[in-house]
């Protein structure tokens, strides 16, 4: 078998064969100089035109070596170049080395049976990730640590003295898991590009239980994939406060929270995509108070609101895309109270409002769109108490107010458009009191009035449209006790059933409205 005693590692060889291309070629421009030379000068006569003279051809020969020496300079730093690569190569790969070997260790620590030498080994991959030399070394320390989070373990036996063993140890793997968490978010919130900073990289922590405390606030969430798919937030407090989701995915798909704080107060949602598809809202709070929603997008579809409190008050729906496609009202409280709509999308399609409090006090709708569209109402309440609709459109085509109560109490209808169209309202209350609508268009055109109570007493309609044309007043009660006519267009034509006797007395006192009513309702000519 031959030996390789004498052979010369790869990066010598390499050096060798671009000293000699770089010699040849210096060889050769020296010599093409030197011709070139004497062509331009005309000297290819020189034997039968003219001697030339020892001055001339000492110049000559002191301009090609000094092109010789510049070639030669030229080497010198290709070799000098050269160098630093195979020391750096050699530094790098030295320091991969190490890093191996410590990796080795570490992951052996949390191995242990011991919880105090677990602790040591979380610790050390989590140095290993600060000093990584690559990163994709960081990011198998950060995805070790997210694994180990992963890992099912035995839950607390409770304080019985006779688990009283089982009960430290649990205590003690507990606070592993927790040190990790705690690690992570004081990571995630250096600023990208800082020694310890981990923001960039991915986050697998799928099906993780969440009871610990973990801080997100002021972190940027961009070019990464952060994943809470299906974990639990369980007695935790997590907070995102004042975080910029400006690329990249975070999801909370399928998550649940419960008796848990988590809070977004502050954030900007720029870009990318934030996923709570899903997601199970069973108690404690999540707080999106003055989230600004300016791109991107952020989805709830199908999510259950069933007993937490989730705050959006105050928030800024700017751009982008809010979705809350298909969700489950049931038992929650979810307030919007002073938000302000002014573009993008949010969407509450097909979504379930069965129980609990869904806020909307004094939100502004001054552009943009928000879809109620077929949407259910059997209960609990729906408030838009001093809501003001200046520009937006705002659906409810379709929706079905079958029970609960839907609030639009001193709302202000100035612009935009509110459309009910097809609606139907077979039952609880929807409140239009003292409502006013002085501009843009409020549509009920083809809604069914077969149950239930609708008010607009003490309504002042002063301008803009209101249709009710080919509407069912069939059953139920609409009551415009004291409404006020004074300007815009209510039309009623084509709609069936029987007229208010408060409406057409209304409409008869001194108005400058235009009211259009069906021809069944108007006074008989004797």
């Amino acid at each position: 078998m031959a030996s390789n005693q004498g052979a010369s590692p790869p990066d010598e060889r390499e050096l060798r064969r671009a000293l000699a291309i770089a010699f040849a070629a210096a060889v050769l421009v020296a010599g093409g100089i030197f011709y070139g030379l004497v062509v331009l000068l005309d000297f290819q006569e020189i034997d039968t035109a003219a001697k030339l003279d020892a001055k001339t051809l000492f110049d000559l020969v002191k301009l090609s070596f000094g092109v010789v020496a510049g070639a030669g300079a030229l080497v010198a730093l290709v070799v000098a170049y050269r160098r630093q690569r195979v020391d750096e190569t050699g530094a790098r790969r030295e320091a991969t080395r190490l890093h191996t070997e410590r990796f080795s260790q570490a992951v052996d620590k949390l191995g242990s049976d011991s919880p105090a030498v677990r602790l040591g080994g979380v610790h050390a991959l989590a140095g290993l990730a600060d000093d990584a030399p690559t990163q994709d070394l960081r990011q198998t320390c950060i995805d070790v640590l997210c694994a180990y989070l992963q890992l099912p373990f035995t839950p607390d036996p409770g304080e019985d003295p006779a688990d009283q063993e089982e009960h430290h140890r649990y205590l003690a793997l507990r606070k592993v898991r927790h040190t990790i968490l705690r690690l992570i978010g004081d990571h995630y919130r250096r600023p990208r590009g800082t020694h310890r900073s981990w923001q960039g990289c991915d986050l697998d922590l799928t099906g993780v239980v969440i009871d610990g405390s973990m801080n997100f606030s002021g972190a940027v969430f961009s070019g990464a994939t952060v994943n809470f798919g299906g974990a639990m937030f369980s007695g935790s407090t997590v907070n995102f406060g004042g975080a910029t989701f400006s690329d990249g995915t975070v999801n909370f798909e399928d998550v649940v929270f419960s008796s848990s704080t988590v809070n977004f107060e502050d954030a900007v949602f720029s870009d990318g995509t934030v996923n709570f598809d899903g997601a199970v809202f069973r108690s404690g709070m999540v707080n999106f108070t003055s989230a600004a929603f300016s791109d991107g997008t952020v989805t709830f579809d199908g999510a259950e609101f069933t007993g937490a409190t989730v705050y959006f008050s105050s928030a800024d729906f700017s751009g982008g895309t809010v979705d809350f496609n298909s969700a489950t009202f049931s038992g929650s409280t979810v307030d919007f109270e002073d938000a302000t709509f002014s573009d993008g999308t949010v969407d509450f399609n097909s979504s379930e409002f069965s129980g609990g409090t869904v806020d909307f006090g004094g939100a502004t709708f001054s552009g943009g769109t928000v879809h109620f569209d077929g949407a259910g109402f059997s209960g609990g309440t729906v408030d838009f108490n001093h809501a003001e609709f200046t520009g937006a459109t705002v659906y409810f085509s379709s929706a079905d107010f079958s029970g609960g109560t839907v609030d639009f109490n001193s709302a202000d209808f100035s612009g935009g458009t509110v459309d009910f169209t097809s609606a139907t309202f077979s039952g609880g209350t929807v409140d239009f009191n003292s409502a006013t609508f002085s501009g843009g268009t409020v549509e009920f055109g083809h809604t069914e009035f077969s149950s239930g109570t609708v008010h607009f007493n003490h309504a002042a309609f002063s301008d803009g449209t209101v249709h009710f044309n080919r509407a069912a007043f069939s059953d139920g009660t609409v009551h415009f006790n004291r409404a006020a006519f004074s300007g815009g267009t209510v039309d009623f034509s084509d709609a069936t059933g029987s007229a208010r006797p408060e409406l057409l007395a209304a409409i008869n006192s001194p108005a400058s409205a235009v009211v259009i009513l069906p021809s069944a309702w108007l006074p008989s000519v004797t």
